[in-house]
């Protein structure tokens, strides 16, 4: 998946064609600007304003609290960009606002849109510190409560489409009874796996801080005792000896480096059953910079390991590194599952 400019007329395609246009300044004085506006749109109550009701500027501005002029100057941005539509003056949703922004709906990414707006986007001024010294932020060291808070919301809003695809693709043994979920706080991989697996039970181990703000959000899966939350870090506990049918790592892989993650990798390989699955669940980066068909040679995965290389140092790994921490560990790599909904992102299997 790439953002790419669209030529509207022959023109404009000549123009792009013979390098006419200034790409660059798109990507640096648009691309910042659509961004922001998407996230305070959301993060203002805007799109459930509208689902509501509100569909003039002024009845938006005084549902949303906002000046009545930059609301105007936003709302045209946001039509352009496809998230309303306009007639006499009046907004109505699309289909992709209904679907994506709406709070309350099941699918909705707003908890994502809030976290990036109220905690990640001062993290990016760090960037050009992180290109000098190639140290990361480290955030999970420094949130606030309330930060916990907002980021299990956005876990949830980030990985809810996906838990459906994970739990009819997951390459896992049909007679599991017992699963690992490193990390997994909310839940939603686990939950999607125990209702396709009615035999299926899982343990979520992962930070107390972060169980603290998740355990509401896993309550509201009714799941009882079938998924459960233990505190615990996945680099000092011991997962145990022959235990899990399943041992799951979600978007952790990412937070560790590769030392942490082959000695996950070995503790994980002593826990498993013989015949038992450790996957890997991650955004890839490519073998080599732009390598042509690889995982995550799109613009998904080769930002996120920008992303993640500031915000945790480590960043993204690529598919024959994730298979050397299993292979280092005795396991045996066997199937790669991509996804449809989230491009870049991969489930790396490895059997015991």
């Amino acid at each position: 998946m790439r953002l790419t400019v669209t030529p509207e007329s022959l023109l404009e395609w000549i123009a792009l064609k013979i390098n006419l246009v200034p790409l660059p300044l798109l990507h640096a004085q648009i691309f910042p600007i659509v961004g922001k506006a998407v996230l305070e749109a959301a993060d203002k109550g805007i799109f459930d304003a509208v689902h509501a009701g509100k569909q003039t500027v002024e009845e938006i501005a005084v549902e949303c609290q906002l000046h009545p002029k930059a609301l105007r100057e936003l709302m045209g941005l946001l039509t352009v960009l496809g998230y309303f539509r306009c007639h006499e003056g009046r907004y109505t949703l699309t289909r992709i606002s209904r679907r994506w922004l709406l709070k309350n709906n099941e699918e909705s990414v707003f908890g994502m849109m809030v976290f990036n707006n109220r905690v990640v986007w001062p993290w990016l001024d760090q960037l050009g510190k992180y290109l000098q010294t190639g140290e990361g932020i480290q955030y999970h060291d420094h949130l606030t409560t309330q930060q916990w808070a907002y980021y299990q919301q956005a876990m949830v809003a980030a990985t809810s489409t996906e838990a459906k695809e994970f739990g009819r693709k997951a390459p896992v043994p049909k007679t599991a009874t017992h699963m690992l979920d490193i990390g997994g706080s909310h839940g939603q991989h686990s939950v999607a796996l125990c209702r396709k697996m009615p035999h299926l039970q899982a343990v979520i181990l992962d930070l107390p801080q972060a169980i603290e703000q998740a355990a509401p959000l896993l309550a509201r899966a009714g799941m009882g005792d079938r998924v459960r939350h233990q505190a615990g870090n996945a680099l000092t506990d011991d997962f145990g000896e022959n235990r899990y049918d399943i041992v799951l790592m979600s978007s952790l892989a990412h937070h560790f480096s590769d030392k942490q993650n082959r000695e996950v990798a070995r503790k994980v390989a002593k826990a498993l059953k013989p015949g038992g699955v450790y996957i890997v669940n991650e955004f890839i980066r490519p073998e080599s910079d732009g390598e042509a068909g690889a995982v995550g040679t799109n613009l998904v995965g080769s930002s996120m390991d920008l992303f993640y290389g500031l915000t945790s140092t480590a960043g993204n790994y690529s598919i024959r590194e994730i298979q050397s921490w299993q292979t280092a560990a005795g396991l045996k790599p066997f199937k790669v599952k991509t996804y449809l909904s989230i491009p870049g992102r991969a489930m790396v299997a490895a059997k015991k």
